[in-house]
């Protein structure tokens, strides 16, 4: 059985890994991709996400977001995790296609109506476009089958404050806003698990070699992506952030999750912080452990996949 997928995504190289996984992954029915600003800006998110859409020879309908947070000023990119246009060292190019008119907030929750309890949505960066699905349209979450979440920490702490996660660090706000209307319908896999899979350097190879053309493209993205990594965190290698969302997509068994009332701090000094909540909102299913190994050895499988 396929799993509908909508990726809202700020490709960002972990981004381009997470897509092009979907793309190779027979169990999942990519419809589309909506864009957000984090790792890069939105107009750039939405080029690459059209880029990356053409290099894996896949027609997809790309809904351009949000420009800026619900209520916070903009921040800059992420350019020193993954380079001035997103894709590391990686040159621009402009893509033939172009965004559909509607934008993707509405996009959202026409999908989510037309494929109604069918249609999981990963948002990989910042939550506002989901914020304002759910803002738009009381029925949204309902009408999701799931929303997956890559962002956010309960116990590991933050990557960009020692308090928040990126992903939630960018729009607290937004991210309250889903919490808040969760229902049982959302899932986070945030740092408590993403963290503990690595990707390498020779994995990358690997992944060029069974697949020279996209696989060759994810290689040469990484080496920007795992200097990062090597400078800031001493690893020899970069965590699988994005694709590890996507694959708790459609293999939830890998992960162990903690069913607990989630909240997000809007506070100046705390900000981002995703801690648990006292009022009577529905569960979040925070993924807490996963089968890194199997996890991984799956995301090289399918990639191996692509031309």
């Amino acid at each position: 059985m396929t799993t509908k997928l909508i990726i809202d995504t700020d490709p960002g190289i972990d981004d381009a890994m997470a897509i092009f996984y979907a793309a190779a992954a027979p169990d999942i029915e990519l419809l589309g991709l909506t864009t957000i600003f984090g790792n890069v800006t939105t107009k750039m998110a939405t080029r690459n996400a059209l880029r990356l859409l053409e290099a894996a020879d896949l027609e997809l309908p790309v809904a351009h977001g949000a420009e800026k947070p619900l209520v916070l000023p903009p921040f800059e990119p992420s350019a020193h995790v993954h380079g001035d246009e997103g894709f590391g060292d990686i040159p621009a190019a402009d893509p033939k296609g172009q965004a559909v008119s509607e934008e993707a907030a509405d996009f959202l929750i026409r999908m989510a109506r037309e494929h109604k309890g069918e249609l999981v949505v990963c948002p990989v960066g910042p939550l506002t476009n989901i914020a304002l699905a759910v803002q738009r349209d009381p029925e949204f979450v309902k009408n999701c089958k799931r929303i997956v979440i890559m962002g956010g920490s309960l116990e590991a702490g933050g990557n960009i404050t020692p308090h928040a996660e990126a992903n939630i660090y960018h729009d607290p706000h937004a991210a309250e806003v889903v919490f808040a209307a969760a229902a049982g319908k959302v899932v986070m896999v945030g740092l408590d698990v993403t963290l503990k899979i690595l990707c390498t350097p020779e994995d990358f190879d690997g992944i060029k070699e069974r697949s020279p053309e996209l696989g060759g493209m994810l290689k040469d993205m990484s080496v920007f992506y795992i200097k990062f990594y090597q400078e800031v965190a001493n690893l020899n290698g970069c965590s699988l952030h994005d694709p590890a969302a996507v694959i708790a997509c459609t293999h939830a068994d890998l992960f162990q999750t903690r069913a607990v009332k989630l909240g997000v701090s809007v506070e100046e000094d705390t900000s981002g912080k995703t801690q648990l909540a006292e009022d009577g909102r529905g569960n979040t299913h925070v993924a807490m452990d996963v089968d890194a190994e199997a996890v991984k050895a799956l995301f090289l499988k399918r990639l191996s996949l692509l031309p």
